[in-house]
């Protein structure tokens, strides 16, 4: 039997609401949800999900693209710095505190989207596209490699950022050091496009984000 709707969730859109369910099942129990139980705590139709998505696996790349949607929305309304250098590390900060933001729900996603489906993905090109707006036309990179760096550094942060959220999905990266270890993934991919100055930086970055600093 389906929820009674709170007027809260009759003003959301059907799409948005089951959203909003699957976020709060996986908060309660990770990703072993039926699609029965998510129409019901939805307070929509048995076939509802099916029809707004097509699948689960779906569902959990609507939440993916959600995320991403969160870091670009949180990105724009941020009072970004003039150089590159320091917008992505701005950007990677915003999207490690959106991944903190529900940690339990937001690695049951990362799980669930990072195992082998047929569900057609646009997570990658989405992420890039987020790297691309912080890196903008690259201002204060080293010019001879600007034009590269412009075209390249955003699928690479996105290959990056992916990279260090899978070692903390599966545990492997606490909650503490994620906003650590993705300025140091960042660093890695900024490192031979910047000024000598620009790269000290980066380097004590990755000094301060490499696991023999931790243990020391």
């Amino acid at each position: 039997m389906a929820r009674d709707k709170t007027p809260s969730q009759l003003k959301l859109p059907t799409r948005d609401r089951v959203l909003d369910a699957a976020e709060r099942l996986l908060a309660r129990g990770g990703a072993a949800f039926s699609m029965r139980e998510l129409a019901e705590e939805a307070g929509v139709s048995f076939a509802t999900p099916f029809n707004q998505f097509g699948s689960k696996a779906a569902i959990m790349l609507a939440l993916s693209t959600r995320l991403i949607a969160s870091m670009q929305e949180q990105l724009a309304r941020a009072s970004l710095p003039d150089t590159a250098l320091a917008r992505v590390l701005q950007a990677v900060d915003i999207a490690a505190s959106v991944m903190l933001a529900a940690p339990a729900v937001n690695r049951a996603v990362m799980a669930a989207i990072g195992a082998p489906s047929d569900e057609p993905s646009e997570v990658s090109s989405r992420s890039a596209a987020l790297w691309a707006e912080a890196l903008a036309d690259g201002e204060a990179l080293l010019p001879a490699t600007r034009p590269l760096a412009v075209a390249v550094i955003p699928s690479q942060l996105a290959i990056a950022f992916r990279g260090v959220l899978s070692f903390w999905t599966a545990g492997e990266i606490p909650d503490r050091l994620l906003k650590k270890r993705a300025r140091a993934a960042a660093a890695t991919v900024l490192l031979g496009f910047v000024a000598r100055e620009d790269r000290l930086r980066l380097i004590s970055l990755l000094e301060d984000g490499s696991e023999a600093k931790d243990r020391a």
